[in-house]
Protein backbone atom coordinates (compact mmCIF):
# COMPACT_ATOMS: atom_id res chain seq x y z
CA UNK A 1 0.00 0.00 0.00
CA UNK A 2 1.36 3.37 -0.78
CA UNK A 3 2.50 5.70 1.75
CA UNK A 4 -0.68 8.43 1.02
CA UNK A 5 -2.64 5.39 2.06
CA UNK A 6 -1.48 4.85 5.35
CA UNK A 7 -1.76 8.63 6.30
CA UNK A 8 -5.27 8.40 5.34
CA UNK A 9 -6.26 5.31 7.12
CA UNK A 10 -4.38 6.88 10.18
CA UNK A 11 -6.05 10.33 9.79
CA UNK A 12 -9.45 8.28 9.69
CA UNK A 13 -8.67 6.50 12.56
CA UNK A 14 -7.73 9.80 14.37
CA UNK A 15 -11.38 11.05 13.84
CA UNK A 16 -12.99 7.98 14.70
CA UNK A 17 -11.28 8.03 18.38
CA UNK A 18 -11.83 12.02 18.52
CA UNK A 19 -15.58 10.94 18.00
CA UNK A 20 -15.38 8.38 20.67
CA UNK A 21 -13.68 10.57 23.45
CA UNK A 22 -16.14 13.67 22.38
CA UNK A 23 -19.14 11.55 22.89
CA UNK A 24 -17.99 9.91 25.73
CA UNK A 25 -17.03 13.22 27.50
CA UNK A 26 -20.17 14.95 26.69
CA UNK A 27 -22.18 11.60 27.38
CA UNK A 28 -20.21 11.87 30.94
CA UNK A 29 -21.01 15.65 31.12
CA UNK A 30 -24.59 15.03 30.58
CA UNK A 31 -24.77 12.33 33.43
CA UNK A 32 -22.95 14.45 35.71
CA UNK A 33 -25.44 18.01 34.93
CA UNK A 34 -28.60 15.88 35.28
CA UNK A 35 -27.13 14.24 38.63
CA UNK A 36 -26.17 17.60 40.27
CA UNK A 37 -29.57 19.74 38.85
CA UNK A 38 -31.54 16.82 38.89
CA UNK A 39 -35.30 18.12 37.95
CA UNK A 40 -33.63 21.46 37.11
CA UNK A 41 -32.09 19.99 34.41
CA UNK A 42 -35.26 18.89 32.81
CA UNK A 43 -37.25 22.03 33.07
CA UNK A 44 -33.88 23.62 31.35
CA UNK A 45 -33.94 21.32 28.59
CA UNK A 46 -37.82 21.65 28.18
CA UNK A 47 -37.40 25.55 28.34
CA UNK A 48 -34.34 25.79 25.93
CA UNK A 49 -34.24 25.90 22.02
CA UNK A 50 -32.01 22.59 22.18
CA UNK A 51 -30.23 20.56 25.01
CA UNK A 52 -26.62 21.10 24.06
CA UNK A 53 -27.84 25.27 24.83
CA UNK A 54 -29.21 24.09 27.73
CA UNK A 55 -26.55 22.31 29.00
CA UNK A 56 -24.25 25.31 28.54
CA UNK A 57 -26.60 27.43 30.26
CA UNK A 58 -26.44 24.99 33.12
CA UNK A 59 -22.60 25.22 33.21
CA UNK A 60 -22.72 28.40 32.89
CA UNK A 61 -25.19 29.01 36.33
CA UNK A 62 -22.52 26.65 38.12
CA UNK A 63 -19.16 28.82 36.53
CA UNK A 64 -21.52 32.29 38.28
CA UNK A 65 -22.05 30.30 41.61
CA UNK A 66 -18.46 29.84 41.92
CA UNK A 67 -17.57 32.88 41.71
CA UNK A 68 -20.05 34.03 44.61
CA UNK A 69 -18.70 33.82 48.03
CA UNK A 70 -21.46 31.98 49.66
CA UNK A 71 -21.01 31.96 53.22
CA UNK A 72 -22.79 29.93 56.33
CA UNK A 73 -24.94 31.80 58.50
CA UNK A 74 -23.53 32.31 62.22
CA UNK A 75 -25.68 30.72 64.50
CA UNK A 76 -26.77 34.37 65.66
CA UNK A 77 -28.18 34.98 62.64
CA UNK A 78 -29.59 31.32 62.02
CA UNK A 79 -31.90 31.75 65.40
CA UNK A 80 -32.89 35.17 64.93
CA UNK A 81 -33.81 33.66 60.72
CA UNK A 82 -35.59 30.88 62.83
CA UNK A 83 -37.59 32.89 64.84
CA UNK A 84 -38.51 35.37 62.25
CA UNK A 85 -39.87 32.24 60.12
CA UNK A 86 -42.02 31.20 63.03
CA UNK A 87 -43.63 34.83 63.64
CA UNK A 88 -44.31 34.56 59.64
CA UNK A 89 -45.83 31.42 60.10
CA UNK A 90 -47.87 32.23 63.12
CA UNK A 91 -49.05 35.08 60.99
CA UNK A 92 -50.01 33.08 58.56
CA UNK A 93 -53.54 32.16 60.46
CA UNK A 94 -55.00 36.14 60.70
CA UNK A 95 -52.90 37.18 57.42
CA UNK A 96 -51.73 34.36 54.74
CA UNK A 97 -51.15 36.80 52.25
CA UNK A 98 -48.88 39.05 54.58
CA UNK A 99 -47.43 35.74 56.01
CA UNK A 100 -46.56 34.63 52.29
CA UNK A 101 -45.32 38.42 51.48
CA UNK A 102 -43.08 38.36 54.41
CA UNK A 103 -41.85 34.54 53.70
CA UNK A 104 -41.14 35.54 49.87
CA UNK A 105 -38.73 39.11 51.62
CA UNK A 106 -37.42 36.92 54.28
CA UNK A 107 -35.90 34.43 51.69
CA UNK A 108 -34.30 37.20 50.56
CA UNK A 109 -33.25 38.66 53.28
CA UNK A 110 -31.04 34.93 54.11
CA UNK A 111 -29.94 34.94 50.64
CA UNK A 112 -28.55 38.23 50.97
CA UNK A 113 -26.74 37.44 54.39
CA UNK A 114 -25.52 34.26 53.03
CA UNK A 115 -23.77 36.22 50.05
CA UNK A 116 -26.51 35.45 46.89
CA UNK A 117 -27.22 38.40 44.90
CA UNK A 118 -31.27 38.95 45.07
CA UNK A 119 -31.82 41.83 42.89
CA UNK A 120 -33.71 39.98 39.69
CA UNK A 121 -36.15 36.66 40.62
CA UNK A 122 -34.72 34.27 37.67
CA UNK A 123 -31.05 35.13 38.40
CA UNK A 124 -31.61 34.39 42.42
CA UNK A 125 -33.46 30.87 41.31
CA UNK A 126 -30.82 30.27 38.86
CA UNK A 127 -28.54 30.99 41.22
CA UNK A 128 -29.91 28.96 44.34
CA UNK A 129 -30.66 26.19 41.35
CA UNK A 130 -27.35 25.17 41.66
CA UNK A 131 -27.02 24.74 45.84
CA UNK A 132 -30.60 23.78 46.38
CA UNK A 133 -31.78 21.86 43.14
CA UNK A 134 -34.02 19.80 44.79
CA UNK A 135 -36.50 22.66 45.87
CA UNK A 136 -35.90 25.24 43.31
CA UNK A 137 -38.94 24.46 41.65
CA UNK A 138 -40.78 24.81 44.92
CA UNK A 139 -39.04 27.95 44.85
CA UNK A 140 -40.15 29.26 41.46
CA UNK A 141 -43.68 27.62 42.57
CA UNK A 142 -44.03 29.68 45.28
CA UNK A 143 -42.78 33.30 44.05
CA UNK A 144 -45.30 32.57 41.25
CA UNK A 145 -48.14 32.14 43.73
CA UNK A 146 -46.78 35.46 45.95
CA UNK A 147 -46.72 37.28 42.42
CA UNK A 148 -50.81 36.38 41.78
CA UNK A 149 -51.26 36.92 45.64
CA UNK A 150 -49.95 40.41 44.99
CA UNK A 151 -52.30 40.81 42.29
CA UNK A 152 -55.44 39.32 43.94
CA UNK A 153 -55.70 35.91 42.21
CA UNK A 154 -53.80 33.21 45.24
CA UNK A 155 -56.19 31.49 47.15
CA UNK A 156 -55.74 30.72 50.76
CA UNK A 157 -54.79 26.78 49.81
CA UNK A 158 -52.75 28.56 47.27
CA UNK A 159 -51.16 30.52 49.96
CA UNK A 160 -50.51 27.72 52.22
CA UNK A 161 -48.32 25.56 49.56
CA UNK A 162 -46.49 29.13 48.87
CA UNK A 163 -45.73 28.76 52.70
CA UNK A 164 -44.42 24.79 52.32
CA UNK A 165 -42.59 25.50 49.78
CA UNK A 166 -40.70 28.66 51.12
CA UNK A 167 -39.95 26.75 54.69
CA UNK A 168 -38.35 23.67 52.06
CA UNK A 169 -36.12 26.68 50.91
CA UNK A 170 -35.76 28.29 54.01
CA UNK A 171 -34.29 25.52 55.96
CA UNK A 172 -32.29 24.81 53.34
CA UNK A 173 -30.86 28.34 53.26
CA UNK A 174 -30.49 27.88 56.91
CA UNK A 175 -28.54 24.75 57.17
CA UNK A 176 -30.96 23.16 59.72
CA UNK A 177 -31.04 19.98 58.04
CA UNK A 178 -27.85 18.09 57.82
CA UNK A 179 -25.58 18.81 54.93
CA UNK A 180 -25.99 16.51 51.26
CA UNK A 181 -22.83 14.70 50.20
Amino acid sequence: MPTWGWIVIAIAAVVVLAAIAWSAYSSRRRKGLQEKFGSEYDRTVADAPSKREAESELTERQKRRDELEIRPLEQEARDRYASEWHNTQAKFVDDPEGAVGDADRLIQQVMRERGYPVEDFDQRANDLSVDHPEVISNYRAAHGISIANERGNASTENLRTAMVHYRALFDELLETEPARS
